[in-house]
C-alpha cells in the first residue's frame, strides 16, 4: 500500500458531519482572540520559519511581538479603521504587521513589491491609504510617486523595514518592544474590515475587495479543518501580498502547526523544500510534471496538496509520481474558499471536478436570466455565505454588478453532475493566469494603448508548460510605423514603464486590422482561431527573436 492510500485508510467523520461541526462551533471574535487562544495552547511551538532569511518565531513570541507592534502603531496614530498600505516581500515583518493591524482594528491593503508608480498610485488613491509600511527596496518607487504628485503620503506616515530615511519611522524600532497585553481602545468584531485586498478582476485596473475579520478567520478555519486531518507542517511559497500565504498562516494557527515560508516561488526547488521541511500540506503547482524525474520524488510526507486547474490526464500521473493526494479546490479573493474536493474522494482524481461547496458556502448555477439549471447544464456560478466580501471599496457600480440578492456572480461558467460535484467549464473573465499571478488583459491593453506608436492593442494568454500561460500582445501600429526589432523594443520599453515585470507581454504580433464583433469590439477568439501554435509569427521578448510560423 502506497503512502497516499495509507493516508486515506485513516478513518475520519464523513464530510457532511465535518461541515456540520465546523459551522456549529463559534468563530473566535477577532484576529486577536485567535492569536491569544493559539499562543495559550501552543506556547513555545514554532509558528513560522522564513527558511531563506532564517527568521523564526514561536506562538508566544508572535503574540507578544504583535501586541508590542500594535501598541506602537497605535501610539504613532494608526487607529481602528486607518487604512495602511503594506509593501513588503516575504519576510516576517509582513505577517507581524498584518496581525498587529488586525489587533487594532485597522485595515491593511497589501501592495505588490514590483509595482511601478502608476500601479502604486492606483492602490493608494482607491483604497484611501494614509500610511504605508514598506521595505527599503520599495522606497524609490514611493519617492517617485510622491515627487510626481501621484500619491500624497507624508514622510512621517511611511514606516520602513530595512533602513528608514530621515523623517520616516523605522519599523524595527516599533517592533523592538514586545508586550504581554494589548487591548484595542475600540472593540473589534467579525464585521470590521481587515483587508482591502486588490484583485485584478477582469475589467481593467485592480479592484479593492473589502474583506472582514470574519472572512479571514473563517477562511483559516475552513482550510484547516474541512478534511478532518492534522496538517502540522505547511508550505507557503507565493508572495504574502497575495491571498494564499495569508490564509495559509491562519490555517496553520488553527492547526497549531508551523508555516514554512519561501522568499519566492520556485518550481525547480519546490519538492526540495517539501522534503527538507517534511511538508504535510501545500499548494502544489501542477507544472511540476515538467521537472526532470528525481529519485526522491515520492519521498515526501504530504498528506494533502491543493491543485488548481490540473489537466485531467495529468492528475493521476502527478499523484503516482509523487505518491501524494492531490485534490482540486476553487476560491476567489471575493469569496475565500468556495469549493474543495474532500481528500477521501480518490475516485474523483482526473475528473476535472472542483468538488463540493465548502463550509459556510452555498453554490448554484444559473442561466443568463438567473434561473437555476439542472445537472449537466452550463451556466454562471453564484456563491453566497457569511464572510464573503462586503463589496469593492469605493466602487459601488462594480459591487452592484456582481451581487444579486446576496449571491455573488463569479463570472465563471460551471456545471454539476448528478452527485452534486461542480466542474468549471470556462471563464467569462478576460483573465490571464501566469504562474501565481492573475493578469487582467484590459489593464495591460490600457498601458500598451498609451504608447505613442500603438494605435490599438489586444492581449490574450498563450499556453505555457512552465507558467500555465504567458501574455501575448497583438498590436496595430499607427501610420508611419512598421514591424521591426526597433518597434518591438520601443513597445516593450513602454510596457515596462507602466507595468510590473510579470505583466509585460512576452510575445508580440502585429495586425493591419483587428477582427470586430457586431458592437465593434475586438473579436479576440478570431485572433487565434486555427493557430496550432499561438507563438508562431510573434516576437519572443525572453528569447529575443522572431518565431517562425
Amino acid at each position: 500500500m502506497g503512502k497516499r492510500q495509507e493516508v486515506l485508510a485513516t478513518p475520519v467523520p464523513d464530510y457532511a458531519e465535518r461541515r456540520r461541526l465546523i459551522e456549529a462551533e463559534p468563530l473566535p471574535e477577532n484576529i486577536g482572540a485567535l492569536i491569544d487562544a493559539a499562543a495559550a495552547e501552543a506556547g513555545d511551538a514554532l509558528l513560522w520559519d522564513f527558511f531563506e532569511s532564517g527568521e523564526t518565531i514561536t506562538y508566544e513570541g508572535m503574540r507578544r511581538g504583535v501586541n508590542g507592534l500594535a501598541a506602537e502603531l497605535l501610539a504613532a496614530g494608526i487607529t481602528k479603521g486607518t487604512h495602511v498600505g503594506v509593501m513588503l516581500p516575504n519576510i516576517a515583518a509582513m505577517p507581524l504587521t498584518w496581525l498587529a493591524i488586525g489587533r487594532i482594528g485597522a485595515v491593511m491593503a497589501p501592495i505588490n513589491v514590483s509595482y511601478r508608480e502608476r500601479e502604486l498610485a492606483h492602490v493608494v488613491d482607491l483604497a484611501e491609504l494614509t500610511w504605508i509600511v514598506a521595505h527599503r527596496d520599495c522606497l524609490p518607487v514611493i519617492f517617485a510617486a510622491r515627487d510626481s504628485g501621484q500619491i500624497d503620503i507624508a514622510l512621517s506616515h511611511i514606516i520602513v523595514v530595512g533602513g528608514a530615511e530621515p523623517g520616516m519611522i523605522a519599523w524595527e524600532e516599533l517592533a523592538s518592544r514586545p508586550r504581554e497585553v494589548f487591548a484595542s481602545p475600540e472593540p473589534v468584531g467579525h464585521d470590521d474590515l481587515l483587508n482591502i485586498q486588490f484583485t485584478s478582476g477582469t475589467s481593467g485596473f485592480p479592484k479593492g475587495c473589502m474583506l472582514t475579520q470574519r472572512y479571514w478567520i473563517g477562511a483559516g478555519k475552513v482550510n484547516a479543518l474541512r478534511d478532518g486531518r492534522d496538517y502540522r507542517r505547511i508550505l507557503a511559497s507565493t508572495p504574502f501580498f497575495y491571498m494564499d500565504p495569508q490564509w495559509l498562516l491562519l490555517m496553520t494557527i488553527f492547526q497549531r502547526g508551523t508555516l514554512y515560508v519561501a522568499a519566492r516561488q520556485s518550481t525547480s526547488r519546490f519538492m526540495e523544500w517539501v522534503r527538507r521541511y517534511r511538508i504535510q500540506f501545500c499548494l502544489l503547482p501542477w507544472v511540476l510534471h515538467n521537472q526532470p524525474d528525481h529519485p526522491d520524488d515520492a519521498d515526501n510526507e504530504i498528506i494533502r496538496s491543493n491543485v488548481y486547474g490540473v489537466p485531467r490526464d495529468l492528475h493521476a500521473k502527478l499523484e503516482a509520481r509523487y505518491d501524494l493526494n492531490a485534490r482540486e479546490a476553487f476560491g476567489m479573493t471575493e469569496l475565500g474558499p468556495a469549493m474543495f474536493m474532500p481528500i477521501e474522494r480518490s475516485d474523483m482524481v482526473g475528473s476535472g471536478s472542483c468538488g463540493v461547496p465548502c463550509p459556510f458556502r452555498e453554490c448554484r448555477i444559473v442561466d443568463d436570466e438567473g434561473r437555476a439549471l439542472a445537472a449537466g447544464e452550463t451556466g454562471e456560478l453564484l456563491v453566497r455565505g457569511p464572510g464573503i466580501m462586503l463589496g469593492y471599496y469605493n466602487n459601488p457600480e462594480a459591487t452592484a454588478e456582481v451581487f444579486t440578492d446576496g449571491w455573488f456572480r463569479t463570472g465563471d461558467l460551471f456545471r454539476t453532475d448528478r452527485d452534486g460535484n461542480f466542474y468549471i467549464v470556462g471563464r467569462k473573465k478576460d483573465m490571464i493566469r501566469r504562474s501565481a499571478e492573475n493578469i487582467a488583459a484590459r489593464e495591460v491593453e490600457s498601458v500598451l494603448n498609451a504608447i505613442a506608436l500603438v494605435a490599438e492593442a489586444a492581449v490574450i494568454g498563450v499556453p505555457d508548460a512552465l507558467r500555465g500561460e504567458e501574455v501575448k500582445a497583438y498590436v496595430k501600429l499607427k501610420d508611419g510605423f512598421g514591424r521591426s526589432d526597433e518597434t518591438v523594443r520601443a513597445i516593450i520599453a513602454g510596457a515596462g514603464q507602466g507595468l510590473a515585470p510579470f505583466k509585460v507581454p512576452r510575445f508580440y504580433a502585429f495586425v493591419e486590422e483587428f477582427p470586430r464583433t457586431a458592437s465593434l469590439k475586438i473579436a479576440k477568439p478570431q485572433l487565434s482561431a486555427g493557430m496550432a501554435d499561438l507563438r508562431a509569427g510573434s516576437f519572443d521578448r525572453v528569447e529575443n527573436r522572431w518565431i517562425q510560423g
